[in-house]
């Protein structure tokens, strides 16, 4: 009964109650915090992890911009039933040049951490266009539209230098080419020795990928997108990723 009137009186309190929490809170918070001014970086470098492409970058903004992630996380939890449904749990080092991460637990449609060439380009394009059409239950709208607006890059600079400055580490070479970068990377008939070059190879040895995404002549944000998916993934090679035992 003495711990239940202690317990009232603090209860009955509002600025003992309040100070109270304050400690509370304040210790926990220092409990967590504390810990991470002791390591070098809280961010665990991966071999393979690259910044997206110019290309990738403006697919990633129509992922946001249409609300893909309000059905799709970008997150596999260590859990054995997604490990099994979906790959590799996944590392914090994946959404480390993402503004915002992508990472949560609700699902209306599965995760597309590891999707990046789960399916071709052409299930892709009908998919979007149509999702019932490969995909019978789905409840996700079309997205035909996409493959009718053309896109040029105009501004594709800026997105990268904005980037940039956050902390991506694109380099001056990056941003100068990233317009030549952008229709590159969609023309299999371009010269992307340049693209190539600047982005370098994932952990399993694959230049970028260049090709015409969405199947058009001409270049369009359905192009963008299904490059944005299609990389989604596969930049860590995990038969040969051994995690830090110290992180």
């Amino acid at each position: 009964m003495a711990l239940l009137d202690k317990h009232k009186a603090i209860e009955t309190h509002a600025t003992l109650l309040m100070v109270l929490a304050f400690l509370v809170v304040t210790i926990g918070g220092i409990v967590q915090i504390v810990p991470l001014f002791y390591l070098d970086n809280v961010i665990e470098d991966v071999k393979g992890v690259r910044p997206y492409t110019p290309l990738e970058l403006a697919g990633r903004d129509i992922y946001i911009r249409e609300g893909c992630y309000v059905c799709h996380s970008q997150m596999i939890r260590p859990m054995r039933d997604e490990v099994t449904r979906y790959g590799h749990y996944s590392l914090a080092a994946e959404s480390k040049y993402d503004h915002p991460f992508q990472w949560g637990s609700k699902r209306t449609g599965p995760d597309l951490a590891r999707v990046g060439g789960r399916y071709s380009d052409e299930w892709h394009q009908d998919h979007f266009a149509d999702a019932k059409s490969v995909v019978p239950e789905s409840v996700m709208p079309p997205y035909g539209f996409l493959f009718n607006k053309v896109i040029d890059g105009q501004y594709i600079q800026d997105v990268v230098k904005t980037n940039a400055m956050v902390g991506v580490p694109y380099t001056q070479d990056m941003i100068d080419n990233a317009q030549a970068d952008f229709q590159a990377q969609a023309d299999p008939n371009a010269d992307s020795a340049g693209l190539e070059g600047r982005y370098g190879k994932d952990a399993f040895g694959n230049a970028v990928n260049v090709r015409n995404f969405d199947g058009q002549p001409q270049l369009t944000e359905a192009d963008a997108l299904i490059a944005y998916i299609q990389v989604l993934g596969t930049m860590v090679d995990f038969s040969t990723f051994t995690p830090d035992p110290n992180r």
